[in-house]
């Protein structure tokens, strides 16, 4: 079963991520547990958590993923930083549980001149200081890979996996995936990037999918996200996405524009259309 849905608000409460992924027809999604351009505490309620449990099972949506906020740095150098990084990062997975949730994505950070082995190390003893619910998976996403952010390279996901003692997954976004220069245009490049990811990552470590197009060139470093199948990864190279087997039962979110008169509806549906059109 396809398993498409997108980054939904939780503004006026947690349940209301539910209503917006029912209205856009999506069955799995993504949120912020609170404003991600803040250090904040998430601040959900026994009852709000108790309705979205509820929502979500009723309406069989799922798997759901928080996204940790943006000022999160694991790879940092800078202890106040790094400090503040693993406090937001536990919250987070408490969060989680709370809502029975079973991801929490985060990205690496930037290693600001610590290099790139060391920025890896921080990254995997910030993580190794987390206290992970038992049925809650933290996710190391890909990156655009821009200065010294790290994520872009698919040996960086594996070191951290490896020298984490953590149990951790991934999460691939396409649109940085495409930007760090991962050429995702043709069926073609796209067998040979999950090929390459399945030798140094694991396709067995892939537990979702941010499916975005890309409003820049391959290898550009430059994170701006399109309509699926309107950026320059393309319909053939969306196309061979949805339906690529290694890619297959993996859940599929959507962080796409509200743009051109089109929205998450819009490409959930585009998204369908594509995974039947092989």
């Amino acid at each position: 079963m396809l398993r498409i849905g997108a980054h939904t608000s939780i503004a006026g409460g947690v349940p209301n991520a539910v209503d917006e992924q029912l209205e856009i027809g999506g069955n799995c999604g993504q949120i912020f547990s609170h404003s991600p351009q803040v250090w904040q505490d998430p601040n959900i309620g026994d009852d709000e958590a108790d309705d979205f449990r509820d929502l979500v099972g009723e309406h069989d949506l799922g798997p759901w993923v928080i996204h940790s906020s943006y000022l999160v740095n694991l790879c940092t150098p800078k202890e106040d930083l790094r400090e503040k990084s693993v406090d937001s990062m536990q919250k987070e997975v408490d969060a989680a549980d709370k809502l029975d949730i079973a991801y929490v994505n985060v990205h690496l950070g930037a290693h600001t001149g610590a290099g790139v082995d060391n920025g890896l190390d921080n990254a995997a003893s910030a993580l190794d200081e987390l206290d992970i619910p038992e049925d809650v998976t933290v996710l190391i996403e890909s990156d655009a890979g821009s200065g010294t952010k790290l994520g872009g390279d698919f040996e960086h996901l594996a070191a951290v996996l490896d020298r984490s003692s953590q149990d951790l997954d991934v999460c691939l976004d396409t649109a940085h995936m495409f930007a760090a220069g991962y050429d995702l245009s043709t069926p073609e490049s796209v067998d040979d990037v999950v090929a390459e990811f399945d030798d140094v990552v694991g396709l067995d470590h892939l537990e979702c999918i941010h499916l975005n197009d890309s409003k820049h060139e391959c290898g550009t470093n430059k994170d701006e996200h399109a309509h699926v199948g309107d950026g320059y990864i393309g319909e053939d190279g969306m196309r061979a996405i949805v339906n690529h087997e290694g890619f297959h039962d993996v859940p599929l979110v959507l962080e796409t524009p509200t743009e051109d008169g089109r929205s998450y509806a819009w490409n959930v549906e585009k998204v369908r259309e594509l995974r039947n059109s092989e």
